[in-house]
C-alpha cells in the first residue's frame, strides 16, 4: 500500500513523519497527472502547490482552521488529502467532484471558488466572523501571483490591515517573479524573523519604546523604519508591510521542512501576516514545467509524453475565427486595438499581440479595469475590442453600464464562451450574458449562428457608433464558407431560414443550428416550421417577429442562456408591446439553476436546450 492510500483525512497526514512527506508529494503528483491526463483540468498550477497543501494540512487543523484556495486551480492536492482520494478519478466529470473548491462538496472547502482574487476578502469575512463568535481558530487564504493583479485582492488587504484581524495570506508566486532574490539568505531570515522568541522580543521592544514619555513613539517609528529598510533591502515586503501585514519570505515553496517550520512559527501570531512562497508551475512533470501556459488548463493528453490526445481538427474554433478576423481588420484600420484580461491565448489574441504589440493590452486579471480602460481608449477615437469570457465579463457589469453605455462609447465586447462550456462547471458556464447585457441602454447585443456571421457581426460592430456585444460559444464552428466579410448586417434585423405554417421557431446564436435540425426532424413527422435566425437580442426585430406571430401563433424561442430576462423574455416583451394576443409560446432555455460540470452535449440534453427538445416542444404546441 502506498503512503497516499493511507491518507483519508488530514489527521492521517499528521501521523506521518516529516521524512515521509516528500514521498507523499511524489505520489500526489503521480495521481494528479494520471487523472488530469484522462479528464483534463488545471494541471500545472496544482502540481506547483503540492508541498504547500501538504504543509498547510500538516501544521493546521482543518476544517476548524479554514484554508481558502483562491480560484481553485491549485487545490487538487488539497482534495486528495481531505477525504476525496477515492473519488478523485471523477474530477470534472458529470456527478463527480468539481475542479474547484465547493463548500457543498466538502467541509474542508472553506469557500466556493471559480473566479480569481476572492480569497482574501472571503478569508477576512470568515476571520471577523470567528472573532465575533470568540473562535480562535485560524484562517489561511492562498492566492496566486496572477490573482494579485485584481483590485479585489488589494481591497481585502487594505481592510485586513486596517482592522488588524488575524489572517494569514499566502502568496503563491509561481510565474510573475515579484521578487528575484529568492535564495538561502532570504529563506533563513524569514524563518528567523518568524520564530516565536523573535516575535515576543519585537513586541516587548515595541511596548517599551512606546512607553517612554514624549519621545517613545518617535523612537519606535524610527526603529521600525530602520528594521524595514534592512528587511526590504533583501525581501520584497515593503508593499505588504504598507498594508500593515507582517511579511515573511520569499521562501522556497517546495522545501517542506522550511514551509512547516515557518508555518509553525507564524501560527502563534494574531495579526495580519503575509507569507510569500516561490513555487514552480508544473513542478515534477517536465512537459508542464517546460510549457506551463499550455498545461495550465489542459485537455486529455498522453501522461508519458505530454502530447495531446485530441485529434487535430481541420475545423477551427469560434475563438480562432475571431482572432484571425480581428487581425485582418486591424490591418485595415489602425484605430482598432485589442484588450484582454490575462487571457491572450484563451481569447485568440496571440497573433494580434505579436503583430501589433503597441495596440494590444493585457491588463491582467482585472476585468473591471479592462472595460474602463477600453472606454478611455474609445473616448480618444480608437476602436477597442474587449475579448473576455462571458463568465468573467460578469465581474465588470458596473463598468459596462456606467463607463461605456452611459455615453454610448464605441467599445466592442467579444464575449467568448457564451452558453454552456462544460467541465469547468457552475462558475464558468456563460449562461447569463444575454440577460445582463440586454438590459443596458445603448447596448447592441447579437449572437452569430456560424463563423461567417461572426465575422460579419464584427464588421458591423466596428461600423457602429456605440457599444456592441458579440456573443459566441466555446467549440468548433459550423464549417461553412466565410464570405461577405466586409458586408455589415442591418442592426436589429433577423432572417427567415425555413418556411412552414405549423410552428414558429425563433432562435439565437448556436441554437439556430439546433432549430434547423429540429426543422428537418419535424418535417419528417408532418409538422412544418418557420425557422428564424434572429441574430439580435437587442434591438430585437419586432417587426419580423410580430408579423410572423400573427400568422403562426404557436411560437418557440430557443437560447443557450437562462430564461429569466433573456432572449425569450425579449420576444414576449416585444409581442406585448405590439398588442399581439392569442398566441402560445414556449421558451427553451436554461432553467433557474446553476449548470454543473459535464460534457457540453450531455448538459444541453439534460437541460432541454437541444434539437430534440425543440421537436418535443413543437409537438406539444401543435397537438393541443
Amino acid at each position: 500500500m502506498s503512503l497516499l492510500e493511507r491518507i483519508n483525512s488530514p489527521a492521517d497526514l499528521k501521523a506521518l513523519s516529516r521524512s515521509e512527506l516528500p514521498m507523499i508529494a511524489s505520489e500526489i503528483r503521480d495521481v494528479i497527472i494520471e487523472v488530469v491526463s484522462k479528464n483534463g483540468g488545471h494541471l500545472a498550477p496544482s502540481l506547483g502547490a503540492v508541498e504547500l497543501a501538504i504543509a498547510l494540512h500538516y501544521v493546521y487543523t482543518a476544517p476548524a482552521d479554514k484554508i481558502i484556495w483562491d480560484v481553485g486551480h491549485q487545490s487538487y492536492a488539497h482534495k486528495l488529502l481531505t477525504g476525496r482520494r477515492k473519488q478523485f478519478h471523477t474530477l470534472r466529470q458529470h456527478d463527480g467532484i468539481c475542479g474547484f473548491t465547493r463548500m457543498s462538496e466538502s467541509p474542508y472547502d472553506a469557500f466556493s471558488t471559480g473566479h480569481s482574487s476572492t480569497s482574501i476578502s472571503a478569508g477576512l469575512g470568515i476571520a471577523c466572523a470567528k472573532r465575533l463568535k470568540n473562535d480562535r481558530s485560524k484562517v489561511i487564504a492562498v492566492i496566486g501571483d496572477g490573482s494579485m493583479t485584481a483590485g479585489l485582492a488589494y481591497e481585502g488587504l487594505n481592510q485586513a490591515g486596517d482592522i488588524n484581524k488575524n489572517i494569514l495570506v499566502i502568496l503563491n508566486d509561481n510565474d510573475m517573479s515579484i521578487a528575484h532574490n529568492v535564495g538561502a539568505l532570504s529563506s533563513f531570515l524569514s524563518r528567523t524573523f518568524s520564530a516565536k522568541y523573535m516575535q515576543d522580543l519585537k513586541k516587548e521592544l515595541k511596548d517599551f519604546l512606546k512607553s517612554l514619555p514624549k519621545v517613545g513613539d518617535d523612537i519606535y517609528q524610527f526603529a521600525k523604519r530602520s528594521k524595514e529598510s534592512f528587511k526590504t533591502f533583501i525581501t520584497p515586503g515593503m508593499l505588504f508591510e504598507a498594508f500593515n501585514f507582517e511579511y515573511f519570505g520569499p521562501i522556497n515553496g517546495h522545501n517542506l521542512n522550511h514551509l512547516i517550520d515557518i508555518l509553525n512559527n507564524i501560527k502563534c501570531l494574531n495579526e495580519p501576516v503575509l507569507l510569500h512562497v516561490s513555487t514552480k508551475k508544473g513542478k515534477g512533470y517536465p512537459p508542464a514545467e517546460k510549457n506551463p501556459v499550455y498545461f495550465h488548463g489542459v485537455g486529455c493528453f498522453n501522461a508519458d509524453t505530454g502530447e495531446s490526445l485530441n485529434k487535430e481538427c481541420s475545423v477551427p474554433t469560434y475563438t480562432q475565427v475571431f482572432g484571425e478576423a480581428i487581425l485582418q481588420m486591424a490591418k485595415e484600420d489602425e484605430r482598432i486595438v485589442a484588450v484582454t484580461a490575462a487571457m491572450p491565448e484563451g481569447t485568440g489574441l496571440v497573433k494580434f499581440a505579436e503583430t501589433y504589440p503597441d495596440r494590444f493590452f493585457d491588463v491582467g486579471i482585472a476585468e473591471q479595469h479592462a472595460v474602463t480602460f477600453a472606454a478611455g481608449l474609445a473616448a480618444e477615437g480608437f476602436k477597442p475590442v474587449v475579448a473576455i469570457y462571458s463568465t468573467f465579463l460578469q465581474r465588470a457589469y458596473d463598468q459596462i453600464l456606467h463607463d461605456v453605455c452611459l455615453e454610448a462609447l464605441p467599445v466592442v465586447f467579444a464575449v467568448d464562451r457564451g452558453g454552456i462550456v462544460g467541465e469547468d462547471g457552475a462558475t464558468h458556464n456563460g449562461v447569463f450574458d444575454l440577460s445582463y447585457l440586454r438590459s443596458l441602454p445603448n447596448m447592441v447585443l447579437m449572437a452569430p449562428k456560424d463563423e461567417n456571421e461572426l465575422v460579419r457581426m464584427l464588421t458591423t460592430s466596428f461600423a457602429h457608433k456605440g457599444p456592441v456585444a458579440v456573443r459566441y460559444p466555446r467549440g468548433d464552428v459550423e464549417g461553412v464558407k466565410t464570405e461577405k466579410r466586409d458586408l455589415p448586417l442591418s442592426i436589429g434585423k433577423g432572417e427567415v431560414l425555413q418556411r412552414g405554417n405549423d410552428v414558429l421557431i425563433l432562435a439565437i446564436g448556436r441554437s439556430v443550428n439546433d432549430a434547423l435540425i429540429a426543422h428537418a426532424t419535424l418535417a419528417e413527422q408532418g409538422i412544418s416550421a418557420t425557422v428564424v435566425n434572429c441574430r439580435f437580442v437587442k434591438p430585437l426585430d419586432v417587426d419580423l417577429i410580430g408579423a410572423l406571430a400573427r400568422e403562426i401563433p404557436r411560437i418557440i424561442t430557443v437560447e443557450e442562456n437562462v430564461r429569466q430576462g433573456g432572449f425569450g423574455s425579449a420576444v414576449l416583451e416585444g409581442l406585448s408591446d405590439q398588442g399581439i394576443t392569442g398566441f402560445r409560446l414556449e421558451c427553451i432555455g436554461i432553467p433557474d439553476i446553476f449548470v454543473e460540470h459535464g460534457p457540453q452535449k450531455m448538459l444541453r440534453s439534460k437541460y432541454g436546450i437541444d434539437a430534440s427538445s425543440i421537436v418535443n416542444a413543437a409537438k406539444r404546441l401543435t397537438v393541443s
